[in-house]
Order: structure tokens, then sequence, then C-alpha cells
């Protein structure tokens, strides 16, 4: 079932830095901002990753969680965490199973080169469980948290 603008999102558990498992469920009424990116501490993910960091407060002002996910697992988050002083949580998908469901995962263009991977994009779900934005290709890593906020100051 691909993401579509309106729809339900696709069901999202995943374990976080912890262990615990983490679903989409359990932000019930808020809205959920999902964003997936290939790989810790890599400089894009990095600058995607502070910008979020930097706006969380807004972000947290418009009823609103930050999830991070990618195929790294709970040691490379948790260093990732620490080392940038990350406020949210980062949930890790080695299997690629929920980056399939949200088209996060697939083919895509790398230094002029077809290659497989994660897919850098984004999913704002609103507090009624359905998909509110999508964007599929994020294309400038440091600009798209400012961009994610703008979007939710929108949607209230």
């Amino acid at each position: 079932m691909p993401v579509e603008e309106g729809k339900k999102a696709p069901a999202l558990t995943l374990p976080d830095t912890d262990g615990n498992k983490v679903k989409l469920a359990d932000f019930a009424g808020k809205n959920v901002v999902v964003f997936f990116y290939p790989k810790d501490d890599t400089p894009g993910c990095t600058k995607e990753a502070c910008g979020f960091r930097d706006l969380y407060k807004q972000i947290e002002k418009q009823n609103a969680v930050i999830l991070g996910v990618s195929p790294d697992g709970p040691e490379s988050h948790q260093d990732f965490i620490d080392k940038y002083k990350l406020p949210f949580t980062l949930l890790c998908d080695p299997n690629k199973k929920v980056m399939e469901r949200y088209g996060a995962w697939g083919e895509k263009m790398m230094y002029g080169k077809k290659t497989v991977g994660v897919i850098r994009s984004t999913v704002i779900v609103g507090p009624d469980g359905k998909v509110k934005k999508h964007w599929k290709r994020v294309a400038k890593a440091e600009a798209h948290p400012a961009k994610v906020l703008e979007a939710l100051q929108g949607m209230n």
C-alpha cells in the first residue's frame, strides 16, 4: 500500500535504541513527523537531524513528535543521539520493511548512478492516523526541517 496524502498511514512498529517497540499508534492524537534517512553520522543526515534538533521546540509546539528511521542499529543510533544531542527518538529498520511500506527504500540516483538504498523522505501523520504530507524525495537535507515546520504550522 503506497503512502498517499489523506489516506491512513501504513503501520509502523520498530525498536528504539533501548529495544522498546515504538508504534505509530502510540502517538494517536498528535502529529507525527517520520523522517527516513540513509545513515547515522554522515554529512547530509547529520545536517537534517541537527535541523530537526534546532527546530525541535517549535515543532513540539505544533502538537508533534519526531521519529527518525534508518537501517542503523541501536548502538549507532545512540552514538548519533549522544554526539549531536538529538532530543527525539531514532528507530531501527535493519530489514527495511517499514521503509519499503513508506516508499523510502528503492531505486535512486546517486552520483549519476542507479543504486538501491534509502530514499531520504518524510511523512507527517496527523492526529487521526492519516497522512497529511509526504515528501517522497528530500533534495536539500539541511533546508528540509524548516519546510516540515512550515507545513505543520499550516495545518493548525
